[in-house]
């Protein structure tokens, strides 16, 4: 097909497609201007209607070969409008990068540069071929991504042991360079520390229940004074040391627990109380004399040691290892107190008589067994360890208002320790037992 010929003399023929129209001549313009039409109307009016002579279709190839693979055998020579469209359309976007790319392999021109189409079904071969499988696979299917999934989740290594002395290494006053070193220290030296859980045989004036009405109103004593934690966990030790190595009469049991605690005070509190207070909480059953004089006696039994691990100390490591907050320490606390009153606890390690306080104060607390791999690592104890010990506590805290032992109870039963003891106990420990 030929576009300009010399039958044809008011149609100048282009230089080349891509070129456009020859500038230099205006008055090719001037002649031309009348046969011109505007653009929309010739896009809007191609498809479905009869066509317009000598008009060029516009239309994207792919376009056109859609409307059932048919082509406008007329067309139009290039104007100037139509050059200026041509020259700007080189700044395509991928699409119609490779629409045009396309286009070129099944086209040819003629010496006139008009386009002639060689092999359309071709076209669409080429338009039609699959994609490659490396193109295919760039993004994961549906079904894919699901054991992506799968695999990450198996993949998932066991819950990491928190450095729990991290945020303490520019404290001095946390010894975070010896505090490995301090508790490997204690942990032996609490076997020396504890005492046998049946010395109660030896003695033939006293028994285990004299003993918890002891440490229940020591309790009471404790709480009144106002005196520090640490001083009635090693006042409860004391009482336990001495009548395991001396024999005590009914009579002298109390005094016995008034030394302890004067002891204590002396080795923990800052202001101790003095000689008379405990004479007055006594009702003045016991004289002055006869204070100083157990005091002399037990000092002497126990050797003056009064450097122990008691519960106390691995309470504070093992609440810092369980991330604690004031609701959970408190709770803890609370159990392991209700355990200083009992005899038979006497038989567990203090280190394993914090641990299960604080693994039955998480259960209590989140409704679930809880034992975080960090604890485990601190304490080296294991739930199933500490499951004996964390029933028979939770026995404890269900009986803790009950019967005539309930200094616990109403210590904890304050604003000063939020209420604690109306805390549900764990039943569920008790329900796995069975």
């Amino acid at each position: 097909m030929v576009l300009a010929n010399e039958n044809n003399p008011n149609i100048i023929k282009p230089s080349n497609v891509q070129g456009g129209l020859a500038m230099g001549d205006r008055k090719f313009g001037q002649e031309m201007k009348h046969n011109r039409r505007a653009l929309r109307v010739i896009n809007q009016n191609f498809v479905g209607a009869k066509a317009y002579p000598c008009v060029v279709n516009k239309r994207a190839l792919k376009d056109a070969l859609c409307e059932k693979n048919r082509l406008d055998p007329v067309h139009r020579p290039i104007t100037r409008e139509y050059a200026a469209q041509i020259s700007s359309s080189q700044l395509l976007c991928p699409e119609e990068e490779e629409a045009k790319r396309l286009k070129t392999a099944v086209a040819s021109t003629n010496e006139f540069g008009d386009c002639i189409f060689t092999d359309v079904e071709g076209w669409k071969a080429a338009t039609d071929h699959p994609v490659p499988m490396s193109l295919e696979q760039t993004e994961a299917r549906p079904n894919e991504m699901d054991q992506m999934e799968e695999v990450e989740m198996e993949d998932i290594v066991e819950e990491p042991i928190v450095d729990i002395d991290g945020i303490d290494a520019e404290n001095p006053l946390a010894v975070v360079e010896y505090i490995a070193d301090m508790y490997a220290y204690y942990r032996k030296m609490e076997i020396h520390s504890c005492v046998p859980s049946n010395y109660m045989t030896q003695q033939f004036d006293i028994n285990e229940k004299m003993r918890a009405i002891l440490i229940d109103w020591l309790i009471e004593v404790h709480d009144k004074f106002e005196l520090r934690t640490e001083t009635l966990f090693l006042t409860v030790n004391l009482i336990d040391r001495y009548l395991s190595r001396q024999t005590v009469v009914r009579r002298k049991l109390q005094l016995v627990g008034l030394v302890a605690i004067l002891l204590a005070c002396k080795y923990e509190e800052v202001s101790v109380p003095v000689v008379g207070d405990l004479i007055l909480i006594s009702d003045k059953a016991y004289t002055r004399k006869e204070i100083l004089e157990m005091e002399r006696l037990m000092v002497n039994t126990l050797q003056f040691n009064m450097s122990v691990p008691t519960p106390y100390l691995f309470m504070r490591r093992f609440l810092k290892a369980a991330q604690s907050d004031k609701k959970l320490e408190l709770l803890s606390f609370f159990l392991i107190e209700l355990s200083l009153v009992e005899y038979e606890m006497l038989k567990f390690p203090p280190s394993l008589l914090s641990a299960a306080a604080i693994y039955t104060a998480q259960s209590s607390v989140h409704g679930f067994k809880h034992w975080s791999r960090t604890s485990e690592w601190h304490s080296s104890y294991s739930e199933d360890q500490l499951l004996e010990c964390s029933r028979q506590m939770v026995g404890f805290h269900q009986r803790a208002s009950t019967g005539k032992l309930t200094a616990v109870h109403r210590k904890y039963c304050s604003s000063k320790f939020g209420y604690t003891s109306k805390h549900e106990a764990a039943h569920f420990l008790l329900d796995a037992q069975q």
